[in-house]
Parts: structure tokens; C-alpha cells; sequence
């Protein structure tokens, strides 16, 4: 059975996504998930650390397995396709059964946005209301649907983007709900309460100078041991929170070429039955770069919703 986007758009929901992430995420810290780092190939110059790859994600977590193939090729945006598309097999952990194959752009762009949303709700402090957002793509949109789900006080939000036309185009379409949402420059945005990068830059456009001392920065873009958003002090300045220290550490240049270290995972911060102290009185960066297990969860409450 082939699940298209059309259809996962009509099955899936933040409103179930979110907690099934979390769990996930608290399950993946617990060790409850088997998933070996991801495989990456370069389909072009191999040389080329900012050119097209090509990425196998397997994981088994409770009654199914799945396994994600996810490409990024940035020179598709100039033939009008999308830079990142991806394909998402799930199957029966007791029989081995394929139970679906399913289109994997959608369910990406959501469960990265359920990520942030959980990693948010833990760690910002109650009352924050301003939401700085560095990009205007496909990430941005469904950060802005996430987040504000799980935080609505969030209503100053700012948009930056390198074509102030995307900003402001997205800015038109997501104003509503007595959210104020504008196109801004850079440093205004950056200046926000909460900021979320979501560029595709292989430098810096975050500087750590911009930001708030108690700023929380979600940073989701350039994945990549060779690509980063945001600056040295950005990322020396903060408190290090990750989804997967493993990945964050081997996959994410905003922390490789800086050299810093992660301090905690999200996962464990989310369980009650460890003290992780959170210093809300300094920088916080959570940094996320995807996990099979996400793509998983995602995937099966499709099927179940189809089932």
C-alpha cells in the first residue's frame, strides 16, 4: 500500500503528533529504541560537503520497524521541485510484514516541528510571547502551526528571510488568531524571546550579539557536520540541549565547528524520574537534526488512522 502526501495531510495532526513525539523521545533517551546512526551517501562530487546526499534511516521501536530514505539535492529549488523528499517504509516487527510505503516530506516537516514543539514546552518559561523565526520555508510553516499550539501566547512573531518577499508572504498567511505576525529584519527577529532557525545556510546568519541573555534558540537547519546557522558566541553563550547527543555531536556543525559539547538530551530532561536542572536565567540552544524514530511514530499513526 502507497500512503501519498494528499492523504497523510488528512490523517495526520499535531494534536496527536506531539505527545506520540515526546514519548518517543523520552523512550529513545530510556534506550527502548534500536537505531543505528543514519548512512549518508553523496550522489554527486563526494568532495562537496554543501552538494546533494542521499540518507538511509532504519530504527525498531515497540510493535514495528521502519526505515526512511530522505534526499537533499539544492539545486532542485531552480526546477521547481523540492530541495528534500523522502520515502518512509513501515513494517511489522513480528512478521516482518511491509505494512505501508509512504510519501516522507510531509511527515519530516511535521515531526521536526513536533520536536521543536516539545523541546518549547519544556524548556521556555511560562509567559513568553515573542517569536523571532529565521527562514520563510516549508520548515517555517509548520514551526509556526506547532509551536503555537503548544505555547498560543506566542503572538509577536517576527519573520526573516534573505527574499523579504518570502517573509512577507508568509507572514500574510499565517496571521490570524490574534497573533501579530510580521516580516522583520534580521537582528529584530533575532531579538525575540524564542528564536527558531530554519535555513538551509552553510554559515552563520545567527549571531550570538543579537540574542537576548535568557533567549531560546530552537535551531533545526543546516544539517550537517559542515553547515552551521549560528555563530560561535550564539553557541559557546548557551546551555546545549539535544534530541540525540549521538547525532547532535557527529551530524550538527552548528556544534561540531564550534567544538562545544551537548549538556543534556531532551529525552531525559522530559522524564520526571531524573533531575535535570534547566538554567532558565541563561541561553538555552536546543539543536535537532532528525531521527528514524520520529519518522516512525509519525508513520504509524497514519496507518492507524487509515486502519
Amino acid at each position: 500500500m502507497y500512503i501519498a502526501e494528499d492523504q497523510i495531510r488528512a490523517l495526520l495532526n499535531y494534536d496527536t503528533l506531539i505527545p506520540a513525539i515526546r514519548q518517543a523521545l523520552l523512550d529513545y533517551s530510556a534506550g527502548r529504541v534500536e537505531q543505528p546512526p543514519r548512512t549518508i551517501l553523496r550522489p554527486g562530487n563526494h568532495r562537496d560537503a554543501h552538494g546533494p546526499w542521499f540518507a538511509v534511516m532504519p530504527v525498531i521501536h515497540g510493535d514495528a520497524m521502519a526505515v526512511k530514505t530522505v534526499t537533499f539535492f539544492p539545486g532542485n529549488s531552480e526546477l521547481g521541485l523540492p530541495t528534500h523528499m523522502a520515502v518512509i517504509e513501515l513494517l511489522s516487527r513480528s512478521t516482518g510484514q511491509p505494512l505501508a510505503v509512504m510519501d516522507g516530506r510531509l511527515i519530516t516537516g511535521m515531526r521536526t516541528a513536533a520536536v521543536s514543539a516539545v523541546a518549547l514546552d519544556a524548556l521556555a518559561p511560562a509567559g513568553v510571547s515573542s517569536l523571532g523565526i529565521l527562514g520563510a520555508g516549508v520548515q517555517a510553516r509548520s514551526h509556526l502551526q506547532a509551536l503555537r499550539l503548544v505555547r498560543p501566547q506566542l503572538t509577536d512573531i517576527r519573520i526573516w528571510s534573505r527574499t523579504r518577499a518570502s517573509a512577507e508572504s508568509l507572514a500574510a498567511e499565517a496571521a490570524a488568531n490574534g497573533a501579530v505576525v510580521r516580516a522583520a529584519d534580521i537582528e529584530d527577529a533575532a531579538s525575540a524571546q524564542v528564536v527558531l532557525t530554519a535555513t538551509a545556510s552553510p554559515e552563520p546568519v545567527l549571531h550570538g550579539r543579537w540574542l537576548r541573555p535568557d533567549a531560546l534558540i530552537l535551531a533545526v537547519g543546516a544539517v550537517g557536520a559542515s553547515l552551521r546557522e549560528l555563530d560561535d558566541e550564539a553557541v559557546h553563550s548557551s546551555w546545549i540541549v539535544a534530541e540525540s547527543r549521538a547525532g547532535v555531536e557527529r551530524e550538527a556543525g552548528d556544534i561540531v565547528l564550534s567544538g562545544a559539547r551537548v549538556q543534556a538530551e531532551i529525552g531525559k530532561i522530559l522524564d520526571d524520574s531524573i533531575a535535570v536542572p534547566i538554567p532558565r536565567h541563561r541561553r538555552i540552544l536546543f539543536k535537532s537534526v532528525g531521527m528514524a524514530i520520529e519518522d516512525l511514530v509519525a508513520a504509524r499513526l497514519v496507518w492507524q488512522a487509515l486502519q
